[in-house]
């Protein structure tokens, strides 16, 4: 059987002098605080601190990275825990890791097949790889250590060193299980609350009207008109300020950002609610709504992370089966530079306004992002994000950016993830990748070593401080 131990080296350079450079960059930073200023895990399972179900549940089904690769080669989505809300899974926690196990090779080579090893090894203390012939003894091996006190998440939260952890929120929302911790004075975290209100810009989509009603119910105010939903918004982003946060997240189609006349929009909306709006008229909302929360953003100071060009839900079956972020969103074309001329052009050097862009279309970052963050005080260029988390992906980032952006223009590692067990694995991989790429500059005599450590050590704290405004 093959010894699970990954290699102390492991994403450092080949070349030998580079490599001792390197090591000597990731000492600096191996066992810093962890910010995590974008991710979805729950802050009711903080709250909840309960003993994780079993380890499939943990590790594998709330991870799409996981389940879309293993669906790709033949297992059923059904096999690996998904489904639709409040059904029952048809598959047990056992039969679950049997399938990962049967198919680890799967993943060589992958960012998945390091995030598992570092925290198969280092958070749970397995010493095999899994295998269809180990599956149950390692399962079982698992299944004990979660019972532990020491594996419930409050335990685990202090192990990995998280000094703030972000979730992902809906403007309806409560935030109830951000106030208990933040109440609590046996949890000394920082868990902030993440506005998103993606879903308040698509009139077309079937859930609209039920999700204004839902914020109408939590701000109080009526989001029957345009302009009560502007202000249910604005209401919204203050009670998650109050709350601690300081970020809002976007997801679109494309960046699109032509304001409307308010008559237009609230033309709009009624068109919305009464079925009656045309797919072209609902393209014109989202852009104006993009613009509208920038205009927020430039007022109350939240951060707006910016992530279009993702086509979700690709396989309209998978959706009505087992409902959506179940592993077939895929990358698009993505333009940032022209759709936001009319936001940048109102708010790009406001000081209060601040915009990280994020893309998983790779191509825009030198052509793009970078060269945005290098002239606007207000855009910072996100970290490689979802297809492009990698080792290589953050070498070619580093590499697209770092000439027109500098360092201190980006984001600092986003892990973006439910799988709570990865997120230590996930920055040490940004820090070793980080760790490489500043010890060629090194080697090259392009940075001191002693700027290099500086970067280094900036990357993993001041970065993601200051431009999420965590300070």
């Amino acid at each position: 059987m093959t010894r699970l131990t990954p290699h102390p080296d492991r994403l450092l350079p080949a070349d030998p002098a580079v490599r001792e450079i390197a090591r000597r960059l990731y000492a600096e930073v191996a066992t810093a605080p962890i910010y995590s200023p974008h991710g979805h895990v729950e802050a009711s399972m903080l709250v909840a601190n309960e003993p994780f179900a079993d380890p499939a549940s943990l590790l594998i089904t709330p991870d799409h990275y996981v389940t879309r690769l293993l669906h790709a080669v033949g297992v059923p989505l059904d096999e690996l825990g998904l489904r639709r809300d409040g059904a029952e899974p048809t598959a047990s926690g056992r039969s679950i890791w049997r399938q990962l196990s049967a198919h680890w090779d799967v993943f060589l080579g992958t960012p998945v097949r390091y995030w598992f090893e570092s925290e198969l090894s280092e958070v749970f203390g397995l010493t095999e790889h899994p295998s269809a012939a180990n599956a149950d003894e390692l399962y079982d091996e698992l299944v004990e250590k979660l019972a532990s006190d020491a594996f419930r998440p409050r335990a685990l939260f202090e192990r990995f060193r998280i000094a703030v952890l972000a979730t992902t929120d809906d403007p309806a929302d409560d935030l109830a299980a951000h106030r208990t911790l933040a109440d609590d004075p046996t949890f000394t975290g920082r868990v902030l609350p993440t506005f998103r209100a993606d879903r308040y810009m698509l009139p077309t989509e079937s859930t609209w009207r039920s999700r204004l009603d839902a914020l109408s119910a939590t701000s109080g105010i009526d989001c029957g008109s345009y302009a009560g939903l502007l202000a249910a918004l604005r209401s919204r982003r203050a009670a998650f300020a109050a709350a601690g946060g300081t970020s809002t997240d976007t997801g679109v189609i494309d960046a699109g950002s032509e304001p409307l006349e308010p008559a237009d929009a609230e033309r709009l909306h009624r068109a919305g609610l009464d079925g009656s709006i045309t797919e072209a008229e609902a393209v014109a909302y989202r852009r104006n709504m993009l613009y509208q929360l920038a205009a927020m953003a430039s007022e109350d100071g939240l951060v707006m992370q910016l992530h279009p060009g993702v086509l979700r839900n690709h396989h309209r079956p998978t959706l009505d089966t087992f409902g959506p972020d179940t592993g077939h969103d895929l990358p698009d074309a993505t333009h940032f530079t022209r759709p936001l001329a009319p936001i940048l052009r109102d708010f790009g050097t406001n000081p209060s306004f601040r915009m990280v862009l994020f893309t998983v279309d790779e191509t825009t970052f030198s052509r793009e992002i970078a060269p945005l963050a290098g002239f606007y005080p207000s855009i910072y260029a996100g970290a490689p994000w979802w297809f492009l988390d990698t080792p290589a992906g953050i070498a070619r980032y580093r590499a697209a950016v770092t000439d027109s952006a500098g360092f201190v223009k980006t984001s600092g590692f986003i892990d973006d993830t439910r799988a709570f067990c990865s997120i230590p694995a996930r920055h040490d991989m940004s820090r070793r990748s980080d760790a490489a790429f500043l010890a060629s500059l090194v080697a090259t005599h392009q940075l001191t070593e002693d700027d290099a450590a500086g970067v280094a050590r900036r990357l993993v704290a001041d970065i993601p401080v200051d431009t999420f405004r965590l300070g």
